[in-house]
This record gives C-alpha cells, structure tokens and sequence, in this order.
C-alpha cells in the first residue's frame, strides 16, 4: 500500500517529549486535516516525516520503504513550512524552476495561471513579498509540483477571506485533476472542513483521534434550550462542553441523540471546530 506511515515516532527536545510514540498512515488519494493547539506536536512531526529533524525514536515509511536520509523517498514529498528556506535574492520564477528539478516535474504553465489569479507578480523576490502573497507563492509551487505527497503547515497563513477561498477552491479542483495525498495542518478549521477526508488530532504529542470527518461529526451533537432543562437531560451523559447565556444553554454531548427527545429542546450537528475545542480542552479527550 502506497502511504506515509509513522511507526512509534518520537521526539524529544532535552526534556520536552514533543511526540510521543505516534503511529499513522497518511494514505494514498486522501485529503487529511492535521489538528492540534499550539505546542500539540504537529509542525514537529511534519518536520520528522520529511527529514528535516531526526526522530528520537520510531521510524517514518515512504510507500514501505525507510525515509530516514532516503533521498529517493523523500522526493516523493513536497512540505510547504512557514520557514523561508530560499536565498533572499530568488525570484518566485526561480523558486518554480527549482521546484521542477529536484522533483524532476512541476506545471509551469499552471503556475503562472495560478500567478494571475492570485495577483502574484512571479519575477518578484520572494523576500520582498507580504506574508499573504509569500504563503501564496508556497501554495501554488505545491499544487504545481509532482510530486504524490503534499504537507501543507498552516497553508492560509496572512490570507485574506478572498484568497482564502480561491486556495481551497483551487485545491478542491487539483486534487479532482489529480489525486494525490494532502495533509492539511491548520488553525482555520471550520473553513478547511469541508476539503476532509480523514481527521487526525495530536495532543500532547500523542494521536487523540483518528477518524473520517463524518464519523467525527456523527460522533456526538448539540442541544439547546432553558438552562434548566438541559441540565436536567444532561444529567448522567458524556458532556465534552456547555455553555451558558442568560437563562439559556447549550451543551455538546458525545454520542447519538436520543429519539425521544424532550419537545422543549433543540439538538443540533457539531462542527468540526466546536468538537476539536472540545475534545482538547482539559480532559475532554477522556470522554473519546
């Protein structure tokens, strides 16, 4: 099977445990949401998965084979980071004839598409662009590249809602062209959830959760109405988090409403970030 997959994969940073024997796959044709706060491990395991930090332990597969200093597997990855890695003076042309020389394949003309679309003038030195048209110029060398595999860390990083939604639109429409394995790692997550396919959640350097986006989002529900009321239906049952306003109050339950419903009470569907809020607050993962 043609994958990404981490085996027991640790990292520590003198005695921080950043990851925590994490074990995943990443598989071929999928869009995936890489969740987690800040400190959760994310960035780190990107960075272990492409060779750029050594893990302290475990071991990173590309297609079955080892990644570690395996040029030829790593080849197959492209990671856009929010480090700039490029020399100051490169132009964003330079950076896309690169991009195609180590990959050994990059869409020049759909890059340069993509330039207009975005506004983005390519004979521009990258360090001389805003934070918005860097990020820019990293997303279309990404969708351009050939390459199967493509990390994507924190992508919409000083986008406005505009080009925001050109980038997932346009990745919706490549991914369509061209299947391929996309990680997403982002904060913006209501926005990104309708783009995924399988949901991976890191917390505290370990794998909280693994699930499609559907399962996750069947996995539990709202209900809404006087504070009362809901107090008493919640009694007894896993509550990942309530809130209260006046003499209102909502409360998100993990597991499937109930068909008898009481009247007086609203249920609803849980989005993906209310749920992620959720399960990461203190001992909220213990309900999952």
């Amino acid at each position: 099977m043609n994958a990404i997959t981490c085996t027991q994969v640790s990292k520590n940073f003198g005695d921080v445990k950043a990851l925590d024997q994490v074990s995943l796959s990443f598989e071929e044709g999928k869009i995936y949401g890489l969740l987690g706060r800040n400190g959760a491990g994310k960035t780190t395991l990107l960075n272990c998965i492409t060779g750029r930090m050594f893990p302290t332990g475990g071991e990173v597969y590309v297609d079955g084979e080892t990644a570690l200093e395996n040029e030829k597997e790593l080849k197959k990855i492209f990671y856009m980071g929010q480090q700039e890695l490029y020399p100051e003076e490169m132009t964003v042309n330079k950076v896309f004839y690169w991009t195609g020389q180590f990959y050994g394949g990059f869409d020049l003309e759909y890059a340069q598409n993509l330039c207009q679309k975005f506004g983005l003038d390519p004979k521009k030195k990258t360090s001389k662009l805003s934070t918005g048209y860097r990020s820019i110029y990293k997303l279309i060398t990404a969708l351009a590249v050939d390459a199967p595999y493509i990390l994507l860390d924190e992508p919409v990083l000083g986008l406005d809602a505009g080009h925001r939604e050109m980038f997932y639109r346009e990745l919706l429409e490549n991914y369509a062209e061209k299947p391929r394995t996309i990680v997403l790692s982002t904060h913006l997550i209501e926005e990104a959830a309708s783009l995924l396919e399988e949901v991976i959640i890191l917390h505290n350097g370990r794998v909280m959760c693994h699930k499609t986006c559907e399962e996750l989002l069947h996995s539990g529900y709202t209900v809404s109405g006087k504070q009362s009321e809901v107090d008493a239906f919640i009694a007894g049952k896993k509550v990942l988090s309530q809130q209260s306003i006046g003499g209102l109050k909502t409360a998100v339950i993990y597991g499937k409403p109930e068909e008898d419903m009481p009247q007086t009470l609203e249920t609803g569907r849980m989005d993906l970030q209310k749920l992620f809020v959720a399960m990461t607050e203190e001992n909220g993962g213990e309900l999952l």
